[in-house]
């Protein structure tokens, strides 16, 4: 039984038994939507090997790119959480914003005015057509939270940001979190 129902500012955490699933074992997706068309969210712990300044020379940082999800990862995207100055955002939830005016973005970050505490960056998105996320959830594969950092979301460690959500949960999930992710480590 789904106990917190999914609204857009949740936080999805991947359930320890989505081993395998490459795209979502050991996730923390940030739902960005979610409404009667379906869900869309970013998945905010997977770094890829690029930055920024790989994707868009002309952006003068070196903020690393994470992996949004399997959906269009050829497009980039952006959250943060500085909408007076990034015109155009659209709130998610709890001060943090998606998208914006993409060359207000850039001139800001060449100014120095943008750090990697205020945006994140993903190639492609997690999205979730009507009623399919709603199955998931009975399927027991994600675990639904608030996100209690708010803002302040964006600063948080991204390579042991599930463990961290997982231990929240308590009882079994502690085990879960100290486990390798790939069993055949252990």
């Amino acid at each position: 039984m789904i106990s917190v129902l999914p609204k857009k500012g949740h936080l999805l955490i991947a359930e320890p038994s989505t081993l395998g699933d490459f795209s979502f074992n050991r996730s923390v997706i940030l739902l960005a939507e979610h409404n009667h068309d379906g869900s869309v969210g970013f998945i905010l712990n997977k770094p890829l090997s690029y930055t920024i300044n790989d994707l868009v020379p002309e952006i003068e940082a070196s903020f690393k790119v994470y992996n949004g999800g399997p959906v269009e990862q050829d497009n980039l995207y952006f959250i943060h959480n500085i909408p007076e100055i990034i015109p155009d955002s659209v709130e998610i939830a709890h001060g943090i914003y998606w998208g914006g005016d993409f060359e207000t973005t850039k001139n800001l970050i060449n100014q120095g005015l943008i750090s990697k505490n205020n945006i994140r960056f993903f190639l492609g998105y997690s999205g979730w057509a009507l009623h399919q996320l709603e199955n998931e959830l009975k399927e027991n594969s994600w675990i639904i939270t608030e996100n209690t950092q708010k803002s302040e979301l964006l600063a948080q460690a991204s390579q042991y940001f599930w463990k961290e959500k997982i231990q929240e949960q308590g009882g079994e999930y502690i085990l879960f979190s100290n486990a390798p992710s790939d069993p055949i480590l252990n």
